[in-house]
């Protein structure tokens, strides 16, 4: 029976194999390799390129190189963008962007709140309405958020015309006061929220000369509401860190509380005062563990020690002798001082009576 191949053929085979191998073999050692220190390098330009750029609303079938690039595409994703238009095609829809090649997912997510299809090209429903497509957008500029109107929120691409319509009901029935007021509004988004607020400014509402300060340790949430500078949440952070510290000593801890920027807190200082008379005060030698450890100023370490010295020890009288024995430091007796009181046992009380002759004397509970 005759072979398949010839003793050629064999030997051309086994010659080419092994050469096959090594030129694939070479390939894959050329081929360079992407590290993960080259992909945190990328993933830290790209972060670069976000911070960097300045989003804006911009109509992709118009935007050219220096406005794709200001927008935080690198020179690859612009390029990509205007070859996809160059080759005749139409953004039809934002998620037409999507389609350009190397665009990945989270670009199009970080574009797509500024993508505004002009009404040229826009897809338009056969029933035309003119909310629907929405005409190039004018640039924003700082507005008071008292006076803007529909149609300029409109305009600036920021709220459909029923949207801004909604909002100027909403702002006139309530008053906008601050960011927090703003995006309370059911029509504003965060995405909008955060794009707006570089251009929003509030009107100061400066409170009357014959207005009483509102006081801290008895203001209710309607009156802490009635401060500027106070939203709705800040109302609800203030009550729950009054309640922890046993009311305020000094207005400046207001700055404790979660929520009071740097920049509400200098408004709101004009606007209150603090009774520290009306201040909860905790009993250290027989207030319970919770009790003490629910304070703000006593750490946890603190209250650990502080058990544990009341326990062998009992208690004590003053705040020296806490000092003394290395439970507070220095810094921490002087924030606890006001909140702290030194009480005695009944016991204790009618034996130190005696020795005064029925009479305690005064100053003997401070």
């Amino acid at each position: 029976m005759k072979p398949l191949f010839s003793e050629r053929e064999v030997r051309a085979v086994a010659i080419f194999l092994p050469l096959a191998g090594l030129v694939i073999l070479g390939l894959l050692l050329a081929r360079p390799r992407t590290t993960q220190q080259d992909a945190d390098l990328l993933e830290r330009e790209f972060e670069e390129r976000v911070d960097s750029a300045r989003l804006r609303p911009f109509d992709p079938n118009r935007a050219d190189y220096d406005e794709l690039r200001s927008l935080g595409l690198s020179k690859y994703e612009a390029v990509s963008l205007l070859k996809y238009r160059a080759s005749g095609k139409i953004f039809r829809i934002p998620e037409d962007v999507a389609l350009c090649y190397g665009f990945s997912d989270s670009l199009y997510r970080r574009l797509a709140p500024y993508i505004r299809i002009g009404r040229k090209y826009a897809l338009a429903p056969r029933s035309y309405s003119r909310e629907r497509i929405v005409p190039q957008p004018i640039a924003p500029e700082p507005f008071l958020v008292d006076t803007v109107s529909a149609a300029y929120l409109q305009a600036i691409g920021a709220l459909s015309r029923r949207q801004a319509q909604v909002f100027i009901r909403w702002r006139d029935a309530s008053g906008i006061r601050d960011m927090e007021e703003l995006r309370a509004c059911y029509v504003i988004s965060d995405s909008v929220a955060d794009a707006l607020e570089p251009y929003v400014l509030f009107a100061e509402r400066r409170p009357s000369p014959f207005e009483e300060p509102v006081e801290l340790n008895s203001a209710d949430s309607a009156a802490l509401r009635s401060v500027v500078g106070i939203g709705e949440k800040t109302v609800t952070a203030i009550m729950r860190y009054r309640e922890r510290l046993g009311g305020f000593v000094r207005v400046e801890q207001l700055a404790e509380v979660p929520g009071v920027t740097e920049r509400n807190y200098e408004r709101i200082l004009k606007q209150i005062r603090c009774d520290s008379f009306q201040i909860r005060k905790i009993d250290i030698n027989f207030a319970a563990p919770n009790e003490l450890g629910r304070h703000p100023y006593m750490a946890p370490r603190t209250l650990r020690k502080l058990l544990k010295a009341r326990q062998l020890k009992g208690g004590w009288s003053t705040l020296e002798e806490l000092e003394k024995d290395d439970i507070l430091t220095r810094e921490e007796a002087a924030r606890l001082a006001p909140y702290l009181q030194f009480g005695v046992r009944k016991t204790e009380l009618k034996d130190d009576s005696t020795s005064f002759g029925g009479e305690v004397p005064p100053g003997y509970f401070q």
